[in-house]
């Protein structure tokens, strides 16, 4: 495989804004119809995109957090499963920049630049609670290891070039192993049947005595002893996929209004455009888009300023980031459901699939629960108390 290389932020930005207007066209056919978007997958790779965050001394554009937010908002707005896809892969790119070795910084980030894709092989079903990983690496005489377990929700394993799984190895110590995704004993199924976000084929994978190579696993368990911006990242990520849904259900609710609509006969008016009472409810749709999309921007500009980690600068940011997240998944479940508000009773039609903004929305904010967020917002304002150091925040 062969990729464009992206020079710095401002092409980063036009190629996601032109990939996005681009992947809008198709988005509700192929969630109608679930159709999987491996050939627009194959398109951001080539790209360039999914290899933005490869550091300069590797040849890559190390854009910054505002810009990797915007890029996911972007597509987002266009598609909320396609969007989902790469947020893991940027996660895990960040691992290997945090506690890959210098070989394995040369090997991964040239495998990126060459526009391979990480999958996720992180959550599992059944256990006491997501961080009650059972996944095992077991390691052998000759320093390899043996990778044993099943997981699930893995968003991105079926288009993977690698997947990284999240396992227990010595002392019960978290790693992730990166895995081809053809390696013996590897099994991706696309059992996924969420109401939204349905071509995420967020499905299972089972793996079965899989040998894995000493210099393919790293120590994710140290990422968490001191202070860090792992979980900062990807929870921006998932904010601005939140900020995204929104911004593109507001956007689909007005084309609709101003084509579609007829306006209520007591208004008096000829077009529903011209109808006070829905004009004030897209006033306050739109606040609240764009109230997400600042806090959004604001916690990029967070974690940006956090780069020469502190346990207070990590904090702020994490902070920042847990204000977004909260405030974008909200928007996105009350403009998504407002959209047939404001639309009126057609935009119920199933062949009109307008239902897909709020199935993605309110899949995709059940990820983690907005509830513990604003308690650590709370806790860390009244008593100064630093959030937690566990991915999540």
């Amino acid at each position: 495989m062969t990729a464009h290389v992206i020079a710095d932020d401002a092409e980063a930005l036009a190629v996601a804004a032109a990939l996005a207007e681009e992947f809008r066209a198709g988005a509700s056919a192929r969630d109608a119809e679930r159709r999987l978007p491996r050939a627009e997958l194959d398109r951001l790779s080539a790209s360039g995109l999914l290899a933005v965050t490869v550091p300069a001394d590797h040849g890559g554009a190390d854009v910054g957090a505002q810009t990797l937010a915007e890029i996911f908002r972007l597509l987002a707005s266009a598609d909320g499963s396609l969007a989902q896809i790469p947020q893991s892969h940027f996660a895990y790119v960040n691992v290997i920049r945090r506690q890959g070795t210098d070989e394995q910084r040369k090997f991964f980030f040239a495998e990126l630049l060459a526009g391979r894709r990480f999958g996720n092989a992180q959550s599992e079903a059944g256990t006491k609670h997501v961080q009650d990983i059972r996944t095992r690496l077991t390691r052998r005489s000759d320093g390899s290891y043996v990778l044993d377990g099943v997981k699930h929700y893995s968003t991105g394993a079926l288009f993977a070039d690698w997947i990284p799984v999240l396992a227990r190895a010595e002392e019960d110590k978290l790693h992730v192993a990166y895995v081809p995704a053809d390696a013996p004993g590897v099994t991706v199924i696309d059992d996924w049947d969420g109401l939204g976000q349905r071509t995420t084929a967020s499905g299972t994978v089972r793996l079965e005595g899989v040998e894995v190579p000493a210099d393919r696993v790293l120590p994710h368990h140290l990422t968490f002893e001191g202070p860090q911006l792992h979980g900062a990242v990807a929870q921006l990520l998932h904010a601005a996929i939140d900020a995204g849904i929104a911004g593109g259900a507001l956007a689909e609710a007005a084309e609709f209004v101003r084509t579609k609509s007829r306006p209520w006969f007591e208004s008096g008016l000829e077009t529903a455009a011209e109808d006070p009472l829905l004009i004030q409810r897209f006033g306050e749709l739109a606040i609240e888009v764009r109230s997400a999309e600042a806090l959004l921007r604001e916690a990029a500009r967070a974690v940006e300023a956090a780069q020469a980690l502190t346990d207070d600068s990590a904090a702020e940011a994490s902070i920042a980031v847990a204000a977004a997240k909260v405030r974008s998944a909200q928007a996105a479940v009350d403009v998504a459901s407002a959209l047939f508000e404001v639309s009126g009773t057609r935009a119920a039609l199933n062949s009109l699939n307008l239902h897909r903004h709020w199935r993605d929305a309110r899949t995709h904010t059940l990820h983690d629960p907005t509830r513990w967020k604003i308690q650590h917002i709370g806790r860390f304002v009244l008593n100064g108390t630093r959030p937690p150091r566990h991915g999540l925040l």
